[in-house]
């Protein structure tokens, strides 16, 4: 092993910590565990509104809105709706997917690629699509952000597909 395969986990490690502590000065409640990629757009708005639970994978180019359309005046905002919306724990939101005020995403779910969830999301699903749609209920992930219940000769095993 070299050096600089030695040194790459100790450095993201630190990158991750970093990042987390920037985004929790700000309000945003980033739970423990979680894997958040670099290039995430979140709300500046209502960062307050945004609840990531525990264990959680969020890929590049993600975005996460609290807030409708604002009016500003000058360097102050009036007249926005703010909201919560929460991500559970296990999930895993993949690259470019939207995900709009006042959602809430239940625990252990897949949220595909470059879907836009506008309703909520109960447990153990996938979501895909523009409006999100589920395409799968009875998953469960690991605390990596993993399906457990898929495997690669078999695929999913125990699940309904919707």
């Amino acid at each position: 092993m070299t050096l600089l395969q030695k040194l790459r986990p100790w450095a993201a490690e630190k990158v991750q910590a970093y990042r987390f502590a920037k985004l929790r000065l700000k309000g945003y409640d980033i739970g423990q565990g979680c894997i958040i990629e670099s290039g995430i757009n979140w709300d500046l708005v209502n960062p307050q509104g945004v609840h990531v639970g525990k264990e959680c994978l969020i890929a590049h180019g993600v975005t996460i809105l609290t807030h409708d359309h604002c009016k500003r005046v000058g360097p102050k905002v009036i007249d926005c709706w703010r909201t919560d919306t929460v991500i559970g724990d296990r999930c895993f939101i993949a690259v470019n997917a939207m995900i709009m005020a006042g959602v809430h995403i239940g625990n252990e779910c897949v949220v595909g690629a470059g879907a836009v969830v506008t309703k909520d999301v109960p447990s153990n699903c996938i979501v895909a699509g523009n409006p999100a749609k589920i395409i799968r209920k009875g998953i469960k992930m690991t605390k990596r952000a993993e399906i457990i219940n898929w495997n690669p000769n078999d695929g999913f095993v125990g699940t309904e597909r919707v």
